[in-house]
C-alpha cells in the first residue's frame, strides 16, 4: 500500500473533508452526552451508580434530539455489570414519526429477550476494544427503531474502567440524502465504508450499502490518517472521522 500525497489537495479530499464535516454534527452530541454521562458517573461513584441516577442525563438527550437534524436516537449504553439495580441499561431516547420525543423501552432480561446481550453490536464493541469513536452500521436497528440506520458512538470511562458507551443514531435516508450528491459528483465511481470495510453510503452499484468492500485493512487506513492507494483502489480517510472514502482508479 502505497501514500499518494497528491489525492490530499484533490476533489475526493474535498469530499471526504465535507463528508466529516456532515458526520462531525452528530459526534458533536455524542461527545457532549460522553461528558456529561462522565461526569454523572463520577459523581455517584462513591456508592455506584443506578438506572435512577441516568435520568438526570435526559434534559441533554432531548435537547440533542432537538438540535441536530441528523440525529433520529442519542444516549448512553451502559456497560454490563455498570449499575447495581440491574445487569444492563439503555438510557436512549429517540425522535417518533411524529417529532415527538419518547424514551427506548426494551426488556433486557436473558430470559425473555434477544437483545439483551447488545455486547457484541459493533456500536458498543468497538469503542470498548479501541477506545475509540466508531461508526457501525448501516444495519437494520431492530433494538430501537427497525429502520435502517447508521450508529456512532464513543467510550466512556470511569476511573479509568470501561464503563460504556455514548452513542447517535442516524438513519441512511438522511446520510445517503447528506452525502450522496457528493459522492456522485466524482469523476470516479465512489463509495463510503466504515473500519470493518462495511459500505456506510455508495454511488457504486458495485458496491451497495450494508455490503462489505474486502482487501483493504481500513482500520489502519484510518490508523494512517493518510491517502493511499490499494491496488486498484484510492482510498481517502474523512479527516478525522472514522470512515474512508473508496475509490475507483
Amino acid at each position: 500500500m502505497s501514500t499518494s500525497p497528491g489525492l490530499i489537495a484533490s476533489p475526493e479530499g474535498g469530499v471526504a473533508a465535507r463528508v466529516r464535516s456532515a458526520l462531525e454534527t452528530v459526534f458533536d452530541a455524542v461527545a457532549q452526552t460522553r461528558a456529561d454521562t462522565a461526569a454523572l458517573l463520577a459523581r455517584v461513584a462513591g456508592r455506584g451508580p443506578a438506572t435512577v441516577d441516568l435520568a438526570a442525563l435526559r434534559p441533554g438527550l432531548h435537547a440533542r434530539l432537538a438540535r441536530h437534524e441528523l440525529v433520529s436516537g442519542v444516549g448512553f449504553v451502559a456497560a454490563p455489570g455498570l449499575l447495581s439495580d440491574v445487569p444492563a441499561w439503555l438510557e436512549w431516547w429517540q425522535t417518533g414519526s411524529g417529532g415527538d420525543i419518547r424514551p427506548l423501552l426494551l426488556d433486557l432480561d436473558p430470559a425473555h429477550s434477544a437483545y439483551s446481550d447488545y455486547t457484541h453490536w459493533d456500536w458498543f464493541a468497538l469503542p470498548r476494544d479501541t477506545g475509540r469513536r466508531a461508526v457501525a452500521g448501516p444495519y437494520v436497528d431492530y433494538l430501537c427503531s427497525d429502520e435502517y440506520s447508521l450508529t456512532l458512538s464513543a467510550p466512556v470511562h470511569l476511573e479509568g474502567h470501561f464503563a460504556g458507551v455514548a452513542a447517535a443514531d442516524v438513519y441512511l435516508r438522511h446520510f445517503e440524502a447528506a452525502v450522496l450528491p457528493l459522492l456522485r459528483a466524482l469523476p470516479t465511481p465512489a463509495h463510503l465504508v466504515n473500519a470493518r470495510g462495511r459500505v456506510a453510503a455508495s454511488a457504486d452499484p458495485a458496491h451497495l450499502a450494508g455490503s462489505l468492500t474486502k482487501g483493504p485493512d481500513f482500520a489502519a487506513v484510518l490508523e494512517r490518517a493518510r491517502p493511499e492507494v490499494w491496488r486498484e483502489l484510492r482510498l481517502v480517510p474523512c479527516d478525522g472521522i472514522p470512515l474512508v472514502l473508496v475509490l475507483g482508479r
